[in-house]
């Protein structure tokens, strides 16, 4: 079971290196997220409906996984293991995540607007009157909370339960990522049942968040960099995306700021193109490092 956990580990690296991510139309998260469509809308008993689609769904996906994945290792090991290297390439993300970031820095040097446009695949912010240094901001701050949700948060789901069956693993990983998903599409207080999945995701994300600190504090070279960034990773309301972005900010000796809602290692200046590009090479060093752990730790 181990080496066929690790294989799918490796698989389902090398295919976002070579692919980045499935085509949209046969996308697993998409197919979710329309599934959760019809969900955002008022109801009768709010809190009770918050509650349901937060525990339902994802255990929904996870379900379905599970049952496919299971069946197919049963009749056919290796064929299973390809599955679950498909299935967390979908619940995964890395080098869509590095790549956009790398197309946002790009455009702030020579067309401001057009960074503006595009900075909406990182975050979801009014980018209409950013700087140049503001936009780039924004983009290391996406760059680092997504370290997390997008490919530490599923990696450690699958090596917590694939050590007792592929099919555990794979589920897993997809109750992470639904989790995430639905926290995305519902998670605010404008949404009639964004209760429950936000509260979900803050529980779910509390040790992914701190782990992906860790590995990017590693990945740059400077192990002290999760100390110092300590306070401020509780500046930003939520009580995981501070983590990643603070210690991100340390190790780079920038400033990472949302006007109006945080500021992250102030007294430094906003990350130029060549800080951004920094934090592309720091986050890709922690990625791979997040799924060579991940391979090693469920060979044994």
């Amino acid at each position: 079971m181990g080496l066929t956990a690790t294989t799918a580990v490796v698989l389902g690296a090398g295919l976002d290196v070579v692919f980045a991510e499935p085509p949209t139309r046969v996308h697993p998260v998409v197919w979710f997220g329309k599934i959760v469509e019809p969900f955002d809308r008022e109801w009768s008993n709010p809190r009770a409906a918050s509650v349901v689609v937060a525990l339902g769904l994802p255990f929904l996906a996870a379900f379905v996984v599970w049952s496919v994945v299971d069946a197919v290792v049963s009749i056919l090991p290796a064929a299973g293991a390809l599955l679950a290297a498909v299935v967390l390439f979908s619940t995964t993300s890395l080098r869509m995540l590095t790549d956009t970031t790398r197309d946002v820095v790009a455009l702030t040097e020579r067309d401001l607007e057009a960074a503006r446009t595009e900075l909406r695949a990182l975050a979801g912010r009014d980018a209409s009157a950013l700087s140049r240094g503001e936009v780039r901001s924004a983009a290391v701050e996406s760059l680092a909370e997504n370290l997390a949700d997008g490919l530490v948060g599923p990696l450690l789901g699958f090596v917590l339960f694939a050590p007792l069956s592929l099919s555990l693993g794979t589920a897993a990983a997809v109750w992470v990522k639904a989790v995430n998903t639905l926290d995305s599409m519902l998670g605010y207080r404008s949404k009639p049942v964004g209760w429950a999945p936000a509260r979900l995701d803050d529980a779910v994300m509390w040790v992914p968040a701190r782990l992906s600190a860790l590995l990017l504090a590693l990945a740059a070279h400077d192990p002290t960099a999760l100390h110092r960034a300590r306070e401020d990773a509780r500046v930003p309301s939520s009580p995981n995306s501070g983590w990643p972005m603070a210690t991100l900010a340390v190790a780079l000796d920038v400033r990472l700021e949302k006007t109006g809602h945080y500021r992250l290692n102030a007294g430094h200046p906003l990350p130029t193109a060549v800080d951004a590009e920094h934090a592309v090479r720091v986050v890709t060093g922690a990625g791979l490092l997040a799924v060579a752990l991940a391979g090693v730790v469920v060979w044994f």
